[in-house]
C-alpha cells in the first residue's frame, strides 16, 4: 500500500492545476449550501428566540373602534390564553432639520406594566435611553432602525399631529419590537419615512378620544402550534365578535406583514441553498468523470504491473477513489472556509433590514455532515466509471498498447462538404464529431455557468422594472397624502390651493373581502376618478387601462386565488364603514406587480358602497421650486395623517435594493466564473492529454505553435460559442423557475432580463473560458516533443 500512496502523491502533484480547478467548483457548491443554510438557520433562530423571549402574539386584529367591555368575551374564545387590547394611530411627524414630514405610528404603552417589568404581549426591548414616564411632557421611545436612519438623538423633540392637535413629543429611548422586526407600511423598506413611536397609553387614549375603546388586539394561544382547524375556529370566533366594529379580520402571525416578510426571506434562502449547490455538484461530477477516466486511460501499463504484482482490484480502485476524494476533500475544506465569508456578508445585510435582539452567525454540525455526504456522493459518482474500467481491465490486456479509437465519418464528410473546408478546420472539428456526448456535456456545463450569472444579475432588472411600473407609470404624482377619515370630494380644491400644487386628484381605498363560490380572499379596492392622470391602473402586459363606468377589475393574484374569470359576478364585502355586501361583475383581469388589488371607477365605487362620495387619499403634482413652502403647509394640515414623498421613497428603495442585490449578484458572478474556469480548463487539459502525440507530430512536421494551439483549442472555442445562446435560454428558464419557487401570494415579481444582462453574462463567461484556454496554451508551448513521441512497441 505504501507504493500506491507514493503514486497517489505523485499523481496529485503532477495534476495540481486540475485538482485546484475541480476543488474550486466543489468549494463553490459547498459554500453555497453551507453558507446559505447557515444564514437561514441563524436568521430563523434569531427570529424564534426573539419571538419567544418577547412574547410575540399569535393572532392580530385591527378594528376601527370597539368597546373595552369585549375583553372578557375575547378572553373566553376557545384556544386563547391571553389577550391584550391597545390603541394605535398613524400621524404625520415633523422631524428636526427635515424638510418633508414622515409618517409615524403611535402605539399605546402601558407605563404601569413597564415599571413592573411585565409588559404583556409583544414586549419591547430597550436598546438605549430610558422608558417614558407619566407627566405633562409627552415622552416616547422609537424603533431603533428609524432613529439610526434619521440620526435622531435622545432628547430630540418632534412635532406630531394627533387627532388634529399639534403635539410635541420628546424622544427618551430606542427599542426593538417583535411586531416590527421589519418596520414598513406596505412591504417596501422605508426606514427613513416610517417610524413606530410608543407613548403613554393613557395620554394617547385621551388625545384620540378613545376612552373606553380600543382599535387593536393581540392574542396568545394555549398551543404553540394548534391544528389548522383549531386555529381557523379561533380566528372565526374573534372575527364574529369584532366584525361589527370595522375590521379586515384577524390574521395569523405568519400573515402579519413583518413576520410574513421574514418568512418569505427564509423560504428564498432555502431555495437558493438547494438550487445552487445542486448545479455545482452536478458539474463537479461531470468534470471528475472526465479527469478520472483519462487518468485510467493513460495509466494502463502501471495498472497492469500493479495487478501482476498481486495488488487486488479493490486496492487499485481505492487508489483512484482516493485521488477523487483528495480533490473533493480540498474543495470541501475550502468551501467550508468560504461559506463563513459568504454567510457573514449576507447575514450582515439581513441585520440591516431585520432588527432582532441578537443575530449571530453559526454553522451547525448537521450542515457540515450533510456537505460531507454530498461531496462524497459527488466524488463517488464522478469516479464510478473509472473504477469500473480498472476492475474490468486484465493485466495481459493492459500491458498492450490500447486499440486505436474507431473513427467514423463526420457529418461534414458524409454530406460532401469536406472538399470545401480547409484541412486544418476539419482537424479542429473532428473531436466534436468523434465525441459528441463529451462535447454536449461541456457545452451544457458552460451554459449553466452563463445561466448562473444571468440568474444572479436579473434581479436588478426586475427591480428596475418594478420601479418603472410603480413609481413612473402607476404613481405619476410627486406626493401622496392620506386622510384620517374619508372626506368630501371638495377637499381636492383645498389641496389645489396649497403652495406649489399644480394638480390634485383624489382617490378612495377600502379594504374588502371578495366572495366567489365558497372561496374568499381579502384585498384593497381602489377607486379612481374618470380620466385620472396622477394614479393609473397599469396592466404589466397591456399598459395603462381605462376603468369602465361599471364593474370591477381584479388583479391576477386575486383572480387566481378565487378562480374568477372575466364576466363572473362576485360579491364584494366592505370591511369598514357600513360593511355592506354587494354583487358586482368582473369586467377584466389586470396583471399587477404588488398586492392583491381591485379597481373601480370612483363614482361606481361610491354607488356600490352606499356611503356617500368620500375620498381617503390624494395624489399631488408639485412644483419642485415650491417644495419648501408646500411641506410647511402640509405640516399644518390637521386632516392629513400620513405623507408619501415619492422621490424620497424611491431613493430609499433604490439604496436598499441596490446594496442587497449588488452583493448577491457579485457572489453569483464569482460562482459563475469558477464554474466556467473549472469546465474549460479541465476540458482543455483532457484534450491535450489525448492529443499530445498528434500535436507533437504536427510540430515536428513544421506546424507553428499557434497553428497547433488552434487545432486543440478551436473545438473548445466552438463549444464555448455554442454554449452562450444555450446559456441565455437556460438562464431565462432558471430565473423563471426561481421566481416560481419564491413566489408569494402578495407579490407577482416579473421575469425581466434586459439585453445588457445577457451580454454581460456572455462576456464574463467568455473571458473566464479564454483565460483558462490561454493557461493550457502554455502547456502546448512547453511540450517535450522527444518525450511525447516515444511509443511503447
Amino acid at each position: 500500500m505504501r507504493a500506491l500512496h507514493t503514486k497517489l502523491w505523485r499523481d496529485l502533484r503532477r495534476m495540481w492545476a486540475q485538482m485546484l480547478s475541480i476543488a474550486l467548483v466543489v468549494a463553490m457548491g459547498v459554500a453555497g449550501f453551507v453558507g446559505m443554510f447557515s444564514v437561514h438557520d441563524s436568521l430563523q433562530n434569531a427570529r424564534d428566540n426573539f419571538y419567544r423571549d418577547n412574547r410575540m402574539a399569535d393572532v392580530f386584529i385591527r378594528v376601527q373602534r370597539a368597546p373595552l367591555q369585549l375583553q372578557a368575551r375575547l378572553q373566553a374564545v376557545s384556544g386563547v390564553a391571553d389577550v391584550q387590547l391597545n390603541v394605535v394611530h398613524d400621524a404625520q411627524l415633523a422631524l428636526p432639520d427635515a424638510l418633508a414630514p414622515v409618517t409615524a405610528r403611535f402605539v399605546g404603552l402601558d407605563l404601569a406594566q413597564v415599571q413592573a417589568q411585565r409588559q404583556g404581549l409583544n414586549t419591547l426591548s430597550l436598546r438605549s435611553g430610558r422608558w417614558p414616564e407619566p407627566g405633562r411632557v409627552l415622552e416616547a421611545v422609537v424603533n431603533e432602525r428609524f432613529a439610526q436612519a434619521r440620526q435622531l438623538q435622545l432628547g430630540n423633540r418632534v412635532q406630531a399631529i394627533l387627532n388634529g392637535q399639534l403635539q410635541t413629543v420628546h424622544l427618551v429611548g430606542t427599542v426593538l419590537s417583535p411586531e416590527y422586526v421589519f418596520a414598513t407600511r406596505g412591504g417596501a423598506p422605508d426606514d427613513k419615512s416610517f417610524g413606530v413611536w410608543w407613548i403613554d397609553q393613557l395620554k394617547l387614549v385621551q388625545l384620540l378620544d378613545m376612552q373606553g375603546a380600543f382599535n387593536q388586539a393581540f392574542f396568545r394561544l394555549h398551543q404553540r402550534a394548534p391544528s389548522p382547524a383549531a386555529l381557523a375556529d379561533t380566528i372565526a370566533q374573534i372575527d364574529t365578535l369584532l366584525g361589527p366594529y370595522g375590521t379586515r379580520g384577524a390574521m395569523r402571525r405568519d400573515q402579519q406583514i413583518s413576520a410574513r416578510i421574514v418568512n418569505d426571506e427564509l423560504s428564498q434562502m432555502q431555495v437558493m441553498g438547494t438550487v445552487l449547490p445542486a448545479i455545482f455538484l452536478a458539474v463537479s461530477v461531470f468534470i471528475l468523470n472526465g479527469v478520472m477516466a483519462r487518468q485510467v486511460a493513460t495509466q494502463r501499463h502501471p495498472m497492469a504491473a500493479l495487478k501482476a504484482l498481486g495488488y487486488s482490484n479493490s486496492r487499485i480502485a481505492w487508489h483512484y477513489m482516493g485521488m477523487a476524494l483528495a480533490m473533493a476533500g480540498l474543495g470541501l475544506l475550502s468551501g467550508l472556509a468560504l461559506s463563513q465569508l459568504i454567510g457573514r456578508a449576507m447575514l450582515g445585510l439581513y441585520g440591516e433590514s431585520f432588527r432582532f435582539e441578537r443575530l449571530d452567525y453559526s454553522t451547525t454540525s448537521w450542515l457540515v455532515a450533510a456537505s460531507m455526504v454530498l461531496v462524497l456522493t459527488a466524488a463517488l459518482a464522478g469516479t464510478w466509471r473509472a473504477i469500473k474500467a480498472v476492475v474490468r481491465l486484465r493485466p495481459a490486456v493492459a500491458m498492450q498498447a490500447p486499440l486505436p479509437a474507431r473513427v467514423h465519418l463526420g457529418l461534414i464528410e458524409r454530406v460532401g462538404l469536406d472538399r470545401h473546408v480547409r484541412t486544418a478546420s476539419l482537424m479542429a472539428l473532428r473531436p466534436l464529431q468523434q465525441r459528441p456526448w463529451r462535447a454536449l456535456l461541456t457545452v451544457t456545463g458552460i451554459a449553466l455557468a452563463v445561466a448562473l450569472q444571468i440568474s444572479g444579475a436579473f434581479w436588478l432588472d426586475a427591480v428596475d422594472h418594478i420601479i418603472d411600473v410603480q413609481y413612473r407609470q402607476v404613481q405619476r404624482g410627486d406626493v401622496v397624502v392620506q386622510f384620517q377619515h374619508a372626506l368630501a370630494p371638495s377637499v381636492q380644491q383645498d389641496l389645489q390651493r396649497l403652495p406649489g400644487v399644480l394638480q390634485a386628484e383624489t382617490q378612495r381605498t377600502a379594504p374588502v373581502r371578495l366572495h366567489w363560490r365558497g372561496q374568499n380572499d381579502e384585498g384593497m379596492l381602489l377607486g379612481l376618478p374618470s380620466g385620472a392622470r396622477l394614479v393609473r391602473a397599469i396592466d404589466t402586459q397591456q399598459g395603462p387601462i381605462t376603468l369602465p363606468p361599471q364593474g370591477l377589475m381584479l388583479s391576477a393574484l386575486l383572480a387566481q386565488h378565487l378562480g374568477v374569470q372575466a364576466s363572473d359576478r362576485i360579491e364584494v364585502e366592505f370591511l369598514t364603514g357600513r360593511q355592506l355586501r354587494a354583487s358586482v361583475e368582473v369586467v377584466a383581469i389586470v396583471h399587477t406587480l404588488i398586492g392583491k388589488q381591485a379597481f373601480m371607477d370612483l363614482a361606481a365605487m361610491h354607488r356600490l358602497a352606499r356611503e356617500g362620495a368620500g375620498v381617503t387619499e390624494a395624489s399631488l403634482q408639485v412644483d419642485p421650486l415650491a417644495m419648501p413652502a408646500f411641506w410647511q403647509a402640509v405640516k399644518r394640515a390637521p386632516r392629513i395623517v400620513s405623507v408619501l414623498d415619492k422621490a424620497a421613497s424611491l431613493a430609499g428603495f433604490q439604496e436598499t435594493t441596490s446594496r442587497n442585490m449588488g452583493v448577491f449578484s457579485t457572489i453569483l458572478t464569482l460562482f459563475a466564473v469558477a464554474m466556467a474556469v473549472g469546465i474549460v480548463y479541465n476540458a482543455a487539459r483532457i484534450s491535450l492529454s489525448e492529443q499530445a502525440w498528434e500535436l507533437a507530430s504536427l510540430r515536428v512536421l513544421g506546424m507553428t505553435r499557434a497553428e497547433v494551439s488552434l487545432l486543440l483549442l478551436g473545438p473548445l472555442g466552438a463549444q464555448l460559442l455554442l454554449a452562450l445562446p444555450l446559456g441565455a435560454a437556460v438562464g431565462w428558464a432558471l430565473a423563471s423557475w426561481l421566481m416560481q419557487l419564491m413566489s408569494s401570494e402578495n407579490i407577482d415579481f416579473p421575469v425581466v432580463i434586459a439585453p445588457p444582462t445577457y451580454a454581460w453574462a456572455a462576456l464574463i463567461v467568455l473571458a473566464a473560458g479564454l483565460a483558462s484556454a490561454l493557461v493550457v496554451r502554455r502547456h502546448i508551448d512547453r511540450l517535450d516533443l522527444v518525450a511525447v513521441l516515444k511509443v511503447r512497441e
